[in-house]
C-alpha cells in the first residue's frame, strides 16, 4: 500500500465550517433558551421583566458597538491610526470590549509569503503590487513583439526562425507553424499589428500550402496549426466567441481553413486498420502511413481529441470527434499498470508495445487529455464520458504509488520513470516535459475554480487535496530545476540524487542553490529549448491557489529568458548548455515560445478573469477552447 502524501489542517481554510468557532455570546444564549431556566423564568412576571431587560441591554450594546468610520489619509497603510483617532474610536465604554467577538485567526502562510523579519507581507492589490504586475505583463508583451519582429523580418511563412543566422527553416511540414501558433497569443495580448499580419498571411497562403505540401506529423500539425486556427476562430468572435479583435480576416476564414486541414488529417484515422491512427499524413493527396518502425507514440495519438471535438462542435459535423474519440475509447479497453501505460502503441495491432512507462516525452499529454477532454464537455457531460475521469484518477494514483520519489539530501519531490515496466528498475530521471503535471493535477482537483471557492463549497475530496499538495511540491521541484543552474534556466532533462542513484560533478553550476546536490544534470541533457511546461504549471497553480509565489517564480524565469536567450536583431534562441556562462546558443526559436511560453507568462501576470479556467480548457499547445455550456 502506498503511503499518503503529507497533508495537514493548515491547508484548510480557517473559515471552513468544520473549524468555525461559536462565539461566547451564542453559547450563553443557546444554553439559556434551551434549558429549564427558560421555562422557570417565563412563568413569573419578574422573570419576564428580567428577560426583557436583558434583551434591551443586548440591543443597546449591539447598536453602540459599531465604531464610526474614519478615512485614512492618502499614502497611509490600511489600519494605521493616529493617537487622536485612537481616542475617538476607543473613547466609548471600555466595558464594550468585553462583548467583542474574539478575532479570527489569520490564514497560515507559507514561509515564501512571510517577510524576512517574520512579519506577513500584506500589500493591497490594485495599488503598488497591481501596477508592478501590469508593468511586468507589459514586458512579456514587449518580448512577444520582439520575437514576432524577428520572425516577420527573417522567416515569415517558414515554420520557425533561426535568429542567429537570420533565416527561416521548415521542420514542421512547411505550413508556417509560427504564424498560426502565435496568432491567438497576439489576440490575447492585443498586439493588433501581429494579429493583422498573421491573419492576412493565413488568408492568402495557408490553404494553398495545405493543398500542395507533403508529409506532416499528425500530432504536431493538430496541436499547433489546427488548434491555433480554431482558437483564433473563437477569439475572433466565431460561434459566439470572445471577439477580442477586429483585425485580420473574418472568423469563417479560420474555420474553413481548419476544416480543410482536418479533412486531410482524417486520413491518418481512416487508413489505419485499428482505432489507432498512423503518425504521418501526406497533405497533398490525403494519404497516411505509420512512422518508421511502425509504432505511434501514446501521447501523440491521444492528444488530438480537444481539437477534433471542438471542430465538430463549431462545424456541426460529428465525423471529426467520432474518429478522434475512438482512440480514447479503445485505450479504455487496454490493460494498464495501475492506470499507467507504455509510451508506444501499434496502429497495426492496436496494442501497446514495450514496457517503458514515463510522463515525459511520448507519454506526457495522454494523461493531460484524459482530464481535459472530460472537462471540455462541460454541462453536456454524461455517463458516456465518465470513463475519462475514472482513467485519469486511476493514472494519478498510479503516479503517486509507482513514480513519485524524494531526492536527497533536501527532499525535492520528483516523478521518475519505469523504463522496464513495474517489475523493472526505477529511473530517477525527469524530463522538463513532466512539469506539465503540477498544472494538470491542480486543474483536475478543483476543475478550474479557486481552491478557496472549492473548499467553501465543500467540493474537494481528500484525494483532490492530496493531488493539490503533490502539484505544489512538484511545481517547487520544477522551479528549482531552473534556479539550480548558472543561467537560471532549466535543462531539458534532470536526474535526482537518491539512495540508489548519484553521479558527482554534474550539478547545475549555481553553487549557492540549496538543491545543488539534489539535482544532477548530465552533459547531453543541458540544453534549453524555451519550453513552456513549468510556466504553464505556475499559471494554473496561481489561478487555483492564488499564491503570489508562483508569479514571482514566473518572473524570475522570464528575466532569465530575457538575459540569456534574447537576440538583439529579433527573436529568442534556444541554448546548448544552461550550466555555463555565457551559455552557447543554438540558433532556433521554437514555435511554442510564442504560442505557449510567453502566453502563459502573460496570463500569469494578468487578471484571472481573462480566459478563466472554469470556462476554457487549453490544449497541449496552450490554445484555449471554450468549455461547452459556459460561454
Amino acid at each position: 500500500m502506498s503511503r499518503p502524501l503529507p497533508y495537514s489542517v493548515k491547508d484548510l481554510n480557517y473559515d471552513n465550517a468544520k473549524f468555525r468557532h461559536r462565539s461566547f455570546f451564542k453559547v450563553i444564549t443557546q444554553s439559556l433558551f434551551t434549558s429549564n431556566l427558560k421555562r422557570d423564568c417565563m412563568s413569573c412576571s419578574t422573570g419576564k421583566f428580567l428577560v426583557a431587560l436583558m434583551i434591551f441591554g443586548i440591543v443597546y450594546l449591539m447598536l453602540t458597538h459599531t465604531s464610526p468610520s474614519h478615512s485614512v489619509p492618502s499614502g497611509l497603510a490600511k489600519g494605521i491610526r493616529t493617537n487622536k483617532e485612537d481616542k475617538a474610536i476607543d473613547g466609548g465604554s471600555s466595558f464594550r470590549r468585553l462583548w467583542r467577538r474574539a478575532p479570527r485567526l489569520p490564514p497560515r502562510l507559507s514561509p515564501d509569503e512571510k517577510g524576512g523579519n517574520g512579519s506577513f507581507i500584506q500589500v493591497p492589490m490594485n495599488t503598488k503590487l497591481g501596477s508592478e504586475w501590469i508593468d511586468r505583463q507589459q514586458k512579456v508583451k514587449d518580448a512577444f513583439i520582439h520575437a514576432w519582429y524577428g520572425y516577420k523580418k527573417y522567416a515569415m511563412g517558414y515554420d520557425e526562425l533561426m535568429p542567429l543566422s537570420q533565416q527561416g527553416t521548415d521542420g514542421l511540414g512547411g505550413l508556417g507553424a509560427t504564424v498560426v501558433d502565435a496568432l491567438d497569443t497576439a489576440m490575447i495580448m492585443g498586439v493588433d499589428e501581429a494579429v493583422s499580419e498573421a491573419g492576412s498571411w493565413i488568408e492568402r497562403h495557408l490553404l494553398d500550402r495545405i493543398h500542395h505540401k507533403g508529409q506532416v506529423n499528425l500530432f504536431e500539425t493538430t496541436i499547433r496549426v489546427l488548434g491555433g486556427l480554431l482558437s483564433a476562430y473563437h477569439l475572433r468572435g466565431g460561434e459566439q466567441g470572445m471577439n477580442l479583435t477586429s483585425k485580420g480576416p473574418r472568423p469563417i476564414v479560420y474555420l474553413e481553413t481548419a476544416k480543410n486541414l482536418a479533412d486531410r488529417l482524417l486520413s491518418a484515422f481512416t487508413s489505419s486498420p485499428t482505432s489507432i491512427p498512423f503518425s504521418d499524413v501526406v497533405l497533398r493527396d490525403s494519404s497516411a502511413h505509420p512512422a518508421p518502425g511502425g509504432l505511434s507514440s501514446t501521447s501523440e495519438v491521444s492528444t488530438l481529441q480537444l481539437e477534433f471535438n471542438y471542430l465538430s462542435t463549431v462545424s456541426g459535423d460529428p465525423k471529426y470527434s467520432m474518429e478522434a474519440m475512438k482512440v480514447l475509447e479503445h485505450f479504455k479497453t487496454l490493460p494498464k499498470v495501475e492506470g499507467l501505460v507504455p509510451i508506444y502503441i501499434s496502429p497495426q495491432s492496436g496494442e501497446f508495445s514495450g514496457e517503458d512507462i514515463r510522463l515525459g516525452s511520448r507519454g506526457d499529454s495522454y494523461y493531460e487529455y484524459l482530464i481535459k477532454v472530460w472537462l471540455q464537455q462541460g454541462t453536456s457531460r454524461n455517463a458516456n464520458w465518465t470513463y475519462l475521469h475514472d482513467m485519469y484518477e486511476e493514472a494519478m494514483n498510479g503516479v503517486k504509488h509507482l513514480l513519485v520519489r524524494k531526492s536527497i539530501p533536501n527532499g525535492l519531490t520528483f516523478v521518475g520513470e519505469l523504463p522496464y515496466g513495474k517489475n523493472g528498475g526505477f529511473s530517477a530521471k525527469m524530463d522538463h516535459l513532466v512539469c506539465f503535471l503540477p498544472g494538470t493535477l491542480a486543474l483536475g482537483a478543483t476543475k478550474g475554480i479557486t481552491k478557496e471557492r472549492a473548499m467553501k463549497d465543500n467540493l474537494l475530496t481528500f484525494e483532490d487535496l492530496e493531488n493539490l499538495k503533490l502539484a505544489e511540491d512538484l511545481a517547487k521541484t520544477c522551479f528549482e530545476m531552473y534556479s539550480v543552474t548558472s543561467t537560471g534556466l532549466s535543462p531539458e532533462i534532470a536526474y535526482f540524487h537518491t539512495e540508489e542513484f548519484y553521479e558527482g560533478g554534474l550539478d547545475g553550476g549555481n553553487k549557492s542553490s540549496e538543491y545543488v546536490n539534489d539535482i544532477i544534470i548530465k552533459r547531453a541533457d543541458r540544453h534549453n529549448l524555451l519550453r513552456p511546461e513549468t510556466v504553464e504549471s505556475l499559471f494554473f497553480l496561481y489561478r487555483i491557489t492564488e499564491d503570489p509565489k508562483y508569479r514571482e517564480w514566473g518572473w524570475q524565469i522570464f528575466e532569465a529568458f530575457e538575459k540569456y536567450t534574447k537576440v538583439t536583431s529579433g527573436g529568442y534562441t534556444s541554448l546548448d548548455d544552461v550550466t555555463t556562462l555565457p551559455p552557447h546558443r543554438r540558433d532556433k526559436m521554437e514555435t511554442f515560445f510564442l504560442g505557449e511560453t510567453l502566453k502563459y507568462l502573460y496570463l500569469l501576470f494578468g487578471e484571472s478573469s481573462v480566459i478563466p479556467l472554469d470556462k476554457y480548457v487549453f490544449n497541449t499547445e496552450a490554445h484555449p477552447f471554450p468549455i461547452k455550456g459556459t460561454i
